[in-house]
């Protein structure tokens, strides 16, 4: 975009243009992944993103991309996440079981933050050496071979799942396992806030901190990766650790990542900034291995997908409006008193949610029901209790 001569308004567009689809459509994207064999949503969601990213590098190398264009391709890119999203994680799941779960769990998100630790790097490299258009070009293969490799997993391991009456009898269904359970609507409000201010310190704060207090925009690229370095270790720490209580342990790592900002508020200098950016990746990361580990182990398999898109729905719905209200946000309080302020909202969410006795409570099994049924006979047997 800023290679085509747009300006940050235009950037924010493109990222708006892919954001909104996938909030509008994760719940649609889970409820079909709970339906339809969850390997082939992920193909066709794949073959989306081939063609999006595929026409986005056309445009590209054919010279001066039009905003709307690239709005356009963006939210295909969008809409192709908010399923893909919901059916990967529903077919993690329900692919893996007994003891090793957590250390399943461990090795793939240390893979997966790898991955995108190694392709940011590798990304930056080939757009300064080849050009954006060929990149793109090449993000584009990578989601046909994925497809591709996908069509032909095996997949007979896992049980088929018998559709339920119509999209919107599983979408309240969804909703009531989702809602039924207060820990889980708890963790998930709390980082709907938490992301939402994280995503408006890491977006808009770092990058003007960088530039009036650590000297231009590498450190902080380097304090990114230092995050990216950080969550490679607290995986790799998750294939050996695993705590008796899931949620107390997990949520405990979360207030760390009120650091981040508050270190951006001081401001530290670039080697504290890192060594907090570090801590905060491990701890973060501890985080999301308890947190896979207790949706595989307390919601039935068959409804996976749906409770995951309603997790997904609430990590990413505040997002924009928090990136959008940074800017006013500085200009009425100060960049300093905002920085505190969000570091001060995600230590009173965090803490909030342990009041929740199921997040204080919630033990490790050492042994697992059958997929597809409940997760425990007390949560069958447990009337619904909705948010209010």
């Amino acid at each position: 975009m800023l290679q085509a001569g747009g300006d940050g308004g235009d950037v924010g567009l493109v990222a708006a243009a892919r954001t909104l689809p996938l909030v509008l459509f994760l719940l649609i994207g889970g409820a079909v992944a709970d339906r339809l064999p969850r390997h082939r949503v992920m193909v066709a969601a794949n073959a989306l993103n081939c063609v999006s990213q595929g026409l986005f590098a056309l445009i590209v190398l054919a010279g001066e991309p039009q905003l709307w264009q690239m709005m356009l391709l963006s939210a295909l890119g969008g809409t192709g996440q908010a399923f893909f999203g919901p059916a990967a994680e529903g077919m993690l799941m329900s692919s893996v079981r007994g003891e090793q779960v957590s250390r399943a769990f461990a090795v793939f998100r240390m893979a997966m933050q790898g991955a995108g630790l190694g392709g940011a790097a590798l990304g930056g490299a080939m757009v300064a050496a080849i050009g954006p258009g060929w990149v793109l070009a090449a993000d584009a293969a990578a989601f046909a071979v994925a497809g591709a490799l996908r069509a032909f997993l095996d997949v007979s391991h896992i049980p088929p799942r018998e559709p339920g009456g119509g999209l919107l009898a599983d979408l309240r269904e969804g909703w009531r396992e989702f809602a039924g359970r207060p820990w889980l609507w708890g963790i998930v409000v709390q980082f709907s806030i938490a992301n939402a201010v994280v995503a408006a310190a890491d977006a808009v704060y770092g990058p003007l901190v960088a530039r009036d207090h650590l000297g231009g925009a590498a450190p902080w690229g380097l304090a990114l990766g230092f995050f990216g370095a950080g969550t490679v270790v607290g995986a790799l720490l998750m294939t050996r650790w695993k705590p008796r209580r899931l949620l107390l342990a997990g949520i405990l790592c979360v207030f760390p990542l009120a650091l981040p900002s508050a270190a951006l508020a001081v401001p530290l200098p670039a080697g504290g900034l890192w060594a907090v950016m570090f801590v905060t990746g491990v701890t973060v990361e501890v985080f999301g291995v308890c947190w896979m580990t207790a949706l595989h182990q307390e919601i039935p398999e068959n409804k996976l997908s749906r409770v995951t898109a309603y997790d997904w729905f609430g990590s990413v719905a505040l997002v924009p409006l928090a990136t959008a209200l940074a800017g006013p946000a500085e200009l009425a309080f100060g960049r300093t008193a905002a920085l505190w302020g969000c570091a001060t909202l995600v230590v009173v969410v965090t803490a909030a949610v342990l009041c929740v006795p199921d997040v204080r409570n919630l033990r490790r099994r050492t042994h697992h029901v059958a997929k597809g049924a409940p997760a425990d006979s007390a949560d069958a047997e447990r009337p619904v209790r909705g948010l209010g």
